[in-house]
């Protein structure tokens, strides 16, 4: 798993459990049903691929796109969810998370670039993004417990004393993948072992061309 990501997520509660055992309610016709929100149905096509891996699917190819649906979580991962200002996300995305909770993680380590927002029932409590080279793009909300300790300087970033945050961006990003999905990217390249309560080998998304 590279440290790139382009999510977006629909839960009603925990969305590690809820991922747990997803396999039971996968169904293609179904996930391109939630693709539609993002897509017009007649430009989404099936991939004709084997299901992608949670792991490779945070972060699919140009004009791909990944999805599942279950009971409890909705995943969407697609390129197009990487939003300098996660507030701008379409309100009619925002609009189908009413009754749930909804997170946005956007994160490009070619740039160190990384980006969340969290919505409850519609609402924005909290959003970031951030990369060294263009500052704070947004700052809206108080920080999240999980943030603190980055904003205190307790996680310093190796780039010594002119980098311009007290933490790398990635760092954070990769914290908020434990607390909002229960996975980590950190040790799971090439399919290996990741921190956290989910393993994102072991849970299957469909994938689709979007033409």
């Amino acid at each position: 798993m590279s440290a790139k990501t382009a999510m977006l997520v629909y839960a009603d509660g925990d969305v590690a459990e809820g991922l747990t055992g997803a396999a039971e309610f996968a169904d293609e016709a179904v996930a391109a049903e939630l693709l539609g929100l993002l897509w017009p149905p007649a430009r989404i096509r099936p991939d004709g691929e084997e299901p992608w891996e949670l792991g490779d699917a945070v972060f699919p190819p140009q004009g791909r796109a990944c999805a599942l649906s279950t009971p409890e979580v909705d995943v969407l991962c697609d390129q197009a969810l990487m939003l300098d200002r996660p507030s701008r996300l379409p309100p009619h995305l925002v609009d189908a998370s009413m009754g749930r909770t909804l997170y946005l993680h956007a994160m490009h380590s070619a740039v160190d670039w990384f980006a969340f927002g969290v919505w409850r029932d519609g609402v924005l409590v909290r959003s970031l993004s951030l990369s060294p080279d263009d500052g704070i793009l947004e700052d809206t909300g108080d920080p999240l417990p999980f943030e603190r300790a980055y904003w205190a300087g307790e996680h310093p970033a190796p780039a010594g004393d002119g980098y311009p945050f007290p933490f790398h961006p990635l760092a954070l990003g990769d914290h908020a993948l434990q607390e909002f999905f229960g996975f980590s990217g950190q040790g799971a390249d090439d399919g290996g072992p990741s921190a956290g309560r989910l393993d994102p080998w072991g849970v299957e998304l469909f994938g689709f061309q979007v033409v």
